[in-house]
């Protein structure tokens, strides 16, 4: 019977080195993080609008601060075929 590994094992023991954190704590922050940043642009915007209002800002204050953040932020990788990964690796 084979244990099945966390697809980021290496960060998760990466984490555990260099911080404070177990295998658990690490692998939950690993998937926060994760999670935060597979948000389509739709979810951030959505999100995003919904707390800065809660906050008390108007929507002429939010809208600009959302697209300034949505300049800086990462985004997710496309969805890539077998072919498409072995075409950047050879070609």
């Amino acid at each position: 019977m084979s244990t099945a590994r966390h697809p980021y094992e290496d960060l998760i023991a990466h984490l555990t080195k260099t911080s404070p954190l177990g295998p658990g704590e690490a692998a939950r922050v690993v998937a926060d993080v994760l999670s935060y940043f597979s948000e389509t642009t739709e979810e951030f915007v959505r999100r995003r609008h919904g707390e800065l209002q809660a906050r008390g800002l108007t929507n002429d204050e939010i809208f600009p601060r959302v697209a300034a953040e949505l300049r800086a932020r990462r985004v997710a990788a496309p969805e890539l075929s077998l072919r498409q990964l072995r075409r950047i690796i050879y070609g």
